[in-house]
């Protein structure tokens, strides 16, 4: 990588500047015709499926469900064939998602805990950090604004007074790695590039102030970052945790089964040097690279989805050939929501950014210059914003067949389209088994915490059946939802309660 000047830790003017240089939003590039024809197919083909159903009678009514149905089994097909090699042992050599690296000590790790009034959980992500079995070099609690009582929390725990604001604090005469950089509220992103700043090792973390790391990530982080000298953002394993209220447990079921399948297929993409989407709540990155690109987007509702695109067009715009990576043995739990309205919140936030990315990086869709990211991973990303579309139209549509059904006493449409649902749920069923059973062999460990939810095979059974007519219905609602925060501009992220990763009682 080529060798970039320190910054001062007073020059974020300079930070921002990179990022105006690294972004395309700030410039947007003019669309190319292959991306209009990527996105307009897209939706054309949305308009003649639901004329169809206007048109036919039989099962090609529901040809909105049908074509939604064959796109999402061709994914779970690629996600399978991709993840074969997880069935045989570990080897860093071929791609395995298991480091199985003897971490470098001269490899320097900072953490950085982006905290917004987490007094409740803070202690406990940080006691996670301390007790890392390859603790690392620095940790700086990035205080956005805090006013629940978390100066109150640094003192009495750590023996931090509370800096000036804008200001870090001397180390912890508790715990040397520790520092409280003290910031007026901004907003994540905003925290996170302040702290970057502040800071002087390799490689830089973000946690979220509500995301428990087991005793071996950060080894599984330094090992992964000191043996591949083109990485520059990697992401752990992380496993949801709600309350232990009935719907918080509803909830965590349903979210369990989606990560191990969102892992899995980030898993399958990083296979083909095209994963993008590393989770800022658990993110490992190359500090001078982060730097290189200007940081985190403030303006942009998931900044670490959006990150990874501009490192990936910045490194392949000048042949740095840099990399990003999921950990199978890097390691976490992390607050999910666990009611109706902060799921729907939390999907509503996630599919806006989601938009926002894939209109600023647009001009990458179907792009050579990209490999299999610019010619496989976009095309399906640009898929995937009218995937709510799609999933919804169909559900509807359903509704529509089976209430006529009712009304006139007979079948009809129903019988075929029954069929299609039900070679679907069993495809799903199979998915979600072997999904299960990569997910022990890759990122289960029996020396993980106890509190870490396991995945069962009985569960991922009910999942499979339940999941088609409730949960990803949910999803779709919510990304419908991020559609209009996308097209109205708005940016709040609304709240989400703490309770699961608290002990009971």
């Amino acid at each position: 990588m080529p060798h970039l000047p320190e910054l001062s830790p007073n020059t974020p003017d300079t930070l921002d500047a990179r990022l105006r240089a690294a972004s395309p939003r700030y410039s947007l590039p003019a669309t190319p015709l292959r991306s209009y024809l990527i996105h307009g197919s897209i939706l054309l083909l949305w308009l003649g499926l639901f004329a169809m159903a206007f048109r036919f009678t039989g099962v090609l009514a529901w040809s909105t469900g049908i074509v939604y149905v064959v796109y999402d089994t061709v994914l779970l097909v690629f996600v399978f064939w991709q993840t074969l090699r997880l069935v045989g042992p570990g080897n860093p050599s071929t791609g395995s998602g298991r480091t199985d690296f003897t971490a470098d000590a001269s490899v320097t790790v900072g953490v950085i805990v982006a905290a917004h009034n987490e007094a409740a959980v803070l202690p406990i992500t940080l006691a996670a950090l301390l007790g890392q079995s390859s603790p690392p070099n620095d940790i700086v609690v990035a205080d956005d604004g805090s006013t629940d009582g978390t100066a109150a929390l640094m003192l009495r725990l750590y023996g931090l007074a509370a800096p000036a604001l804008g200001a870090v604090s001397a180390p912890s005469p508790v715990h040397p790695a520790l520092r409280w950089l003290r910031l007026p509220h901004g907003g994540k992103a905003v925290a996170l590039n302040a702290a970057i700043l502040q800071m002087t090792t390799d490689t830089v973390l973000t946690v979220d102030g509500d995301t428990l790391l087991e005793s071996e990530a950060i080894g599984a982080v330094r090992g992964a970052f000191s043996h591949e000298p083109t990485l520059v953002a990697a992401t752990g394993v992380l496993a949801p945790v709600c309350d232990a209220s009935v719907g918080g447990r509803l909830f965590q079921w349903f979210q369990t089964y989606e990560y191990i399948r969102n892992f899995l297929s980030r898993y399958a993409w990083m296979r083909l040097d095209s994963l993008l989407l590393i989770s800022g709540a658990f993110a490992g990155f190359r500090r001078q690279a982060l730097l290189e690109v200007g940081g985190f987007d403030a303006d942009c509702l998931v900044e670490d989805y959006e990150l990874i695109h501009r490192l990936r067009r910045h490194g392949a715009m000048h042949g740095l050939g840099w990399t990003t990576r999921v950990l199978g043995d890097a390691r976490a739990r992390t607050e999910a929501p666990g009611t109706m309205g902060a799921f729907l919140r939390q999907r509503r936030r996630w599919f806006g950014g989601f938009l926002q990315t894939q209109y600023w990086y647009r001009d990458m869709v179907g792009d050579r210059r990209y490999g299999w990211l610019g010619m496989a991973m976009l095309p399906v990303k640009a898929v995937d914003t009218l995937q709510p579309l799609y999933g919804l139209t169909a559900f509807f549509l359903l509704l529509f067949y089976l209430g006529r059904s009712l009304g006139t006493g007979t079948l009809g449409v129903l019988v075929p389209v029954g069929g299609v649902i039900a070679a679907k749920i069993v495809v799903d069923l199979v998915f979600h088994l072997w999904s299960v059973h990569l997910y022990r062999r890759w990122a289960e460990s029996e020396t993980g915490s106890a509190r870490r939810p396991r995945a069962s095979f009985g569960y991922a059974f009910l999942a499979a059946l339940a999941e088609p007519f409730t949960f990803q219905i949910l999803r779709h609602t919510g990304a419908a939802w991020g559609w209009l925060y996308f097209v109205t501009g708005q940016r709040a992220w609304g709240k989400q309660s703490r309770g699961g990763l608290l002990p009971p009682g």
